[in-house]
């Protein structure tokens, strides 16, 4: 498979603000791809440009070897977009929303009540928007960005403001959507669904891409230390301080979590001690190559 979307040099300047600054990003074909970065690092503008929906200052962007500007309507029938605020025409159903975006797009009466089912909304078929909640209005959203069965799918963060139910059964809702062939291009905040759902991400700052890779490869390219836990009174604080290779210890009240760059020889301690109650090894995550890119300064 070949690449699907192809951008060289995209710059996008409001004022005294770059939001986008001389920006190349290649998404291969069937890719699940990621978009991250703190708030204000250029996501939003950037994924407009690229959808053609926004004109860059400079550089070129092409999906499925179309070029995306000016804007190109042979491209709409190819590519479907949820945008970040969830927008519907008002006083209508569920059923007669995407159905509206049917007839925008021509497609066929049936493929909305499949979507419907698809993404559990066939109870909800007569039930106005408004009354939906919010993870249901996402459903519907990217139900409706799907109508027409494009071949590239422009999610801008679909599971924000869902509780963590809702957001893991939307994860499953995606995975279905690459995994029917399609190439979905994401933004989101949290680093566990980045790290969960995407092929391969770009971490953004500042207009930015800092880099490109898989979470996988990522990960493995940060020196972050491990963190073994095990529960409150299996060994005491002074003596885990002291085991071979342990660099500091966090106690609360349930628990004791040893900072270590070696968990082996840690954990063959706490064998030996017979204190492995509740143990639990976390190593470098995602998040924790975003902050090192990124920083952990308060962003607006």
């Amino acid at each position: 498979m070949g690449s699907v979307i192809q951008a060289r040099g995209l710059s996008k300047r409001y004022d005294t603000h770059q939001a986008v600054d001389n920006v190349d990003l290649t998404v291969e074909e069937g890719a699940f791809f990621g978009i991250l970065g703190p708030n204000g690092a250029g996501k939003t503008t950037l994924l407009e440009i690229i959808e053609g929906i926004r004109k860059p200052d400079s550089g070129s962007a092409s999906i499925a070897g179309l070029d995306v500007w000016p804007r190109n309507t042979n491209l709409l029938p190819r590519i479907g977009v949820q945008f970040q605020a969830t927008a519907f025409f008002p006083k209508l159903t569920a059923a007669e929303q995407i159905r509206t975006f049917a007839d925008l797009y021509g497609a066929p009466y049936e493929r909305c009540e499949a979507l419907l089912e698809q993404f559990g909304l066939t109870e909800k078929a007569n039930t106005g928007t408004e009354e939906l909640s919010g993870g249901q209005a996402q459903r519907l959203s990217i139900a409706c960005s799907l109508v027409h069965d494009p071949q590239v799918v422009f999610l801008d963060e679909p599971t924000a403001a869902l509780d963590p139910q809702a957001r893991r059964n939307l994860w499953d809702t995606l995975r279905g959507i690459n995994a029917e062939g399609r190439t979905v291009v994401l933004t989101t905040h949290y680093m566990d669904e980045a790290q969960t759902l995407c092929d391969e991400v770009a971490i953004m700052d500042n207009g930015r891409i800092l880099t490109v890779d898989t979470p996988r490869a990522l990960i493995a390219g940060i020196d972050a230390p491990h963190k073994i836990t095990v529960n409150t009174g299996g060994i005491a604080y002074d003596d885990a301080r002291r085991l071979p290779g342990v660099i500091s210890v966090e106690e609360s009240t349930d628990a004791l979590t040893m900072v270590t760059d070696d968990p082996a020889p840690v954990l063959i301690a706490l064998a030996d001690r017979r204190a492995l109650d509740g143990v639990a090894v976390v190593g470098a995550t995602l998040e924790d190559v975003f902050l090192e890119l990124t920083g952990r300064e308060y962003r607006a």
